[in-house]
């Protein structure tokens, strides 16, 4: 959070947290000290938003649905559409309530490693393409979103395809009325080593040159390193190599693992004795990551997985019955708060 604060100080950029990646609400009173609002990808997180965070909240969505635009209205700051269609369906219903109109903007260019979290893969349905276009509709908004970085460490490449956006959309950015600009999330300014300063020095100016507010939408980027997942070793097994059950899943509890074939982080990882790591689940793939240990594990012994906070909690499901983590608040004056469990019940009632 100070590192925000500090890229907010030195940039101008306004922060919003992509809710997306963390909605744990339990946290947001420290949260909302050190950023600006939220942002968010459907109406329940608008809501979850405006109720719990505070400051802006942007509302966007791939695709609202006419039962839901009064409620997006009413919820939110600024609303931003995904496409000229849905500007066309929506557009009148919220320049009556007076909101600032945006538009997503798909540059055609982005950096990802992944092609199932590429923005701007072929054929993609994330924002409009056509400079063209985009001007004909000039006079309804007031500002656009490029979000086009997954997982960007680089700030070269965060920079270069600054310059193309500009290159190709630099002409719509200066046109009368345009008065913000959100560059959406992905980018992982909060990683050690990462220059800050230049980072804040290009955004402030392009603030400058194209006279706009500049929004940063940061999901990982707001709370990395912040979270662990506690697990327990539930038993200890042999096929080839070491296996450690554990009273966890993957496909519950950590999705993302398994979406992008990545292993979980165990530290030290050190020692001369290596464990699969693996969940409770029946899904063979069910494998957090092969780890050493400087002793035998035994059941019983607990495992602490780093870096668990971003699409988690937001991902977690009920597969195999699995029981749900407690979420537990280390506060800043050294307790920790259980502030939710989850039981049968809440099993009982996910399904129907």
């Amino acid at each position: 959070m100070q590192r925000i604060a500090r890229l907010r100080e030195l940039s101008g950029a306004k922060a919003l947290l992509a809710l997306k990646c963390f909605s744990t609400w339990s946290v947001f009173p420290l949260m909302c000290q050190y950023m600006d609002g939220s942002t968010s990808s459907s109406l329940h997180e608008v809501k979850l938003g405006f109720q719990k965070f505070g400051g802006e909240t942007h509302a966007y969505s791939v695709a609202f649905a006419a039962h839901e635009i009064d409620e997006v209205l009413a919820n939110s700051d600024k609303v931003i559409f995904n496409s000229l269609g849905q500007l066309a369906r929506f557009g009148t219903a919220a320049h009556a309530t007076h909101k600032p109109v945006g538009l997503r903007v798909n540059p055609g260019t982005s950096n990802s490693p992944y092609l199932l979290a590429d923005p701007a893969r072929p054929h993609s349905r994330l924002g409009e393409a056509d400079p063209d276009k985009i001007a004909a509709v000039i006079d309804q908004l007031s500002g656009f979103m490029f979000h086009n970085n997954c997982e960007n460490r680089s700030f070269e490449s965060f920079d270069h395809m600054l310059g193309q956006i500009e290159a190709r959309f630099g002409h719509l950015l200066q046109s009368e009325g345009i008065a913000w600009v959100s560059l959406g999330g992905g980018i992982h300014f909060c990683d050690e080593g990462y220059p800050l300063e230049q980072l804040a020095a290009r955004l402030r100016a392009f603030a400058d040159q194209y006279q706009v507010q500049v929004y940063l939408e940061p999901g990982e980027a707001s709370i990395t390193n912040s979270a662990t997942l506690e697990v327990s070793v539930l038993d200890i097994n042999v096929n080839g190599k070491q296996l450690a059950i554990v009273d966890s899943s993957t496909e519950a509890h950590m999705l993302d693992l398994l979406i992008y074939n990545l292993p979980a982080r165990i530290e030290p990882n050190t020692g001369e004795h290596a464990y699969l790591v693996c969940g409770k689940t029946c899904l063979a793939g069910d494998i957090f990551g092969e780890f050493r240990f400087e002793a035998p594990l035994q059941v019983g012994d607990r495992i602490s997985i780093q870096d668990a906070a971003g699409y988690t909690m937001v991902k977690k499901n009920w597969f195999n019955g699995v029981g749900m983590p407690s979420i537990v608040v280390a506060r800043l004056d050294g307790t920790e708060e259980l502030v939710q469990s989850f039981g049968f019940d809440d099993y009982v009632n996910s399904l129907s």
